[in-house]
């Protein structure tokens, strides 16, 4: 008998191994998912790169954060974060300031537009999580956490 995800891909033959199974599943998963999350973000004008970008220095008020610790921070690791600080910038939504003594470290701090931003995105954002996980009872979203860590963080 065919799996859910065989189902879902339309594919006939079965998969290699289990592990070949629960990758594609997670990715497959992960498609999903970010699919809605972009498209709740598009009308906005930003990816959820830059959500996660503005929700990281959000957290940092009010210190703020150099360019090397937010790309440590991000969901998704990216090439080049300097272009898409650039970007946010352009758009005002962050504020790029030189140190004091070492001329050569910056701070980047969200600006009171990408708070704002923040906060009309908010309630969408919840709707999505409610709509695609909220189906889950609290010890299954638990035990989903956990195997997820298990995967990320292999001992």
């Amino acid at each position: 008998m065919p799996s859910q995800l065989q189902v879902e891909l339309k594919q006939a033959r079965p998969f290699k191994s289990l592990e070949e199974e629960a990758h594609l599943s997670i990715q497959r998963t992960a498609a999903l998912l970010e699919h809605a999350f972009e498209a709740a973000l598009k009308p906005h004008r930003i990816t959820a790169t830059q959500y996660n970008v503005l929700r990281i220095l959000r957290g940092s008020e009010p210190t703020g954060l150099c360019r090397s610790e937010i790309a440590e921070r991000l969901v998704r690791q990216v090439p080049d974060v300097t272009r898409l600080l650039d970007r946010l910038e352009d758009a005002k939504l962050i504020v790029r300031e030189r140190g004091g003594e070492d001329r050569r470290y910056v701070v980047t701090r969200i600006t009171r537009s990408g708070l704002h931003l923040l906060e009309q995105v908010q309630l969408r954002i919840d709707e999505i999580h409610r709509k695609q996980l909220g189906h889950l009872d609290q010890a299954q979203l638990r035990r989903l956490i956990a195997l997820l860590a298990a995967v990320r963080h292999r001992e």
